[in-house]
């Protein structure tokens, strides 16, 4: 009689688990693939929404996201890449592929993006997409312990800013993670990106506290109370793609129409 308890058995069992277990999950993990597609794209609008002050009580988020017209604008040249479609363009991606992205030099890459930077990126315009009421921008950059994502949003000025919102960051909670602190949040709206008649962004975090009588008070906020890197960070990200490298040229056209140029 065999014996039941044999290590070949017992070896026989637990690979077929394995063969089971592993099946489920890869048909689990296929099966509910498009699910988590819808989510994560239901997510990224959300956080558009909410960073533009666009979110209302009672509408879908599709509803509402459909006010809002997307294009992917060419970083170098300012300009819209109408052949490319906005809806099947994956922005960071496009870094790993060297005909879609350029090489950084060391000062070049202060938002810390690992030396390579994306030719073309989405944007997101408010309302008439010739004179929008506001434009939100993908913005990125590395904190003290992760790479920040956000979303940058801006008046139709292109230098008016509407608020500032990070969806993904593992800064330390209570310190570098209150990026995410609804009342470190509040301190944006209305900041300046540029000062007049300057392409270069003054925007940036300054410890202290930022009052009315500070010099320059519409291009500072308030650091990050106990978090020097992140802060730095958050200066670093903004000026990078308020830059030169990132949006500039494209800001630059909304710049000069709301002053009358």
């Amino acid at each position: 009689m065999a014996n039941n308890d044999s290590i070949k058995k017992t070896l026989t069992v637990a690979l077929s688990l394995c063969v089971v277990c592993s099946v489920v999950v890869s048909t689990a993990a296929v099966a509910l693939r498009p699910t988590q597609q819808q989510n994560q794209e239901l997510d990224r609008k959300t956080n558009i929404l909410q960073v533009a002050n666009l979110m209302e009580p009672g509408k879908s988020v599709e509803q509402q996201f459909g006010e809002i017209t997307q294009r992917v604008v060419d970083l170098r040249s300012g300009k819209y890449a109408d052949d490319i479609d906005p809806d099947r363009f994956d922005q960071i991606a496009s870094t790993q592929d060297p005909a879609m992205s350029r090489t950084l030099s060391g000062p070049q890459d202060r938002a810390g993006l690992g030396g390579r930077v994306e030719n073309y990126a989405t944007v997101y315009l408010v309302g008439d997409p010739d004179k929008p009421d506001e434009i939100i921008l993908p913005v990125r950059g590395q904190g003290l312990w992760s790479l920040m994502l956000g979303y940058l949003a801006l008046e139709g000025d292109g230098n008016t800013v509407v608020g500032l919102s990070f969806y993904d960051q593992g800064e330390t909670p209570g310190l570098g993670g209150e990026v995410d602190n609804p009342r470190w949040k509040s301190l944006w709206p209305g900041k300046e990106i540029y000062p007049e008649d300057s392409t270069e962004p003054a925007i940036r975090l300054v410890k202290g506290g930022v009052g009315s009588n500070t010099p320059d008070a519409e291009h500072k906020v308030d650091a990050l109370s106990g978090a020097t890197l992140t802060s730095t960070g958050v200066t670093n990200l903004l000026q990078f793609w308020m830059g030169d490298e990132g949006f500039a040229n494209y800001l630059a056209r909304f710049r000069d129409t709301s002053q009358g140029a």
